[in-house]
């Protein structure tokens, strides 16, 4: 597997918001073919899943606010069809959980990997993180979501989700106990920093999925 699969060490390192979500998807739905086979589940629930997502694609993809929602609910729906199928025979702790994994395992190490090495190449990792976060507020994200920033400084950076597209479609299909699982993707990036080499450190106190009025992705100068 390509270690910089999303290019976050490449000089431009802007999101493709197509490419990335065809990798998450192919990672995704080979991960939880596997996660059939152990659960003992037949192999064709996989098709059965597919089918639900198309399902689903062409119920929601007209309330789309733009291209970027487009991507966004590609992605999200995958998921809430995995869970619909896998939560009968399941329960729904185990089925969230196999979810999850399925949508994590694939690439989080990846990430984790190639997060660090532009941290560790950066002359100022701190600024160096917040370019990235930047890019993808306005090439990945788009109007499905809200950002706001409390503070935008060289020490803080403060960029507050105030509304999240992921956790209003999960919403809308009866599935909002998967935003936990959506947030848990970050941490791919977040496991990444390290305050003591990069000089700046990471927090994120909650996020709407977890009760929250906003997600805080705040990063702060220490040196």
């Amino acid at each position: 597997m390509d270690t910089d699969p999303f290019d976050l060490t490449s000089e431009n390192c802007s999101p493709d918001p197509e490419r990335d979500t065809a990798l998450l998807l192919d990672g995704f739905f080979e991960h939880l073919g596997a996660t059939l086979t152990a659960h003992g589940l037949p192999a064709d629930l996989l098709d059965a899943v597919r089918e639900r997502h198309a399902e689903l694609l062409v119920i929601n993809l007209p309330s789309a606010v733009d291209d970027l929602a487009r991507q966004h609910l590609r992605l999200t729906l995958a998921l809430v069809a995995a869970f619909e199928s896998l939560r009968p025979p399941l329960g729904s702790t185990a089925a969230a959980d196999a979810v999850r994994r399925a949508f994590v395992e694939p690439f989080g190490p990846a990430v984790r990997e190639a997060t660090r090495a532009m941290l560790d190449a950066a002359e100022d990792p701190f600024r160096a993180m917040v370019d990235v976060a930047r890019a993808r507020e306005k090439q990945y994200y788009g109007a499905g979501f809200e950002f706001r920033h409390a503070a935008d400084d060289d020490r803080h950076f403060h960029q507050d989700v105030h509304r999240c597209l992921y956790q209003e479609v999960l919403a809308e299909n009866s599935a909002s106990e998967l935003g936990p699982v959506l947030c848990s993707f970050d941490q791919s990036w977040i496991g990444a920093v390290d305050p003591a080499v990069h000089g700046f450190r990471f927090e994120r106190a909650s996020t709407i999925a977890l009760g929250g009025t906003h997600c805080p992705f705040h990063f702060i100068r220490e040196s």
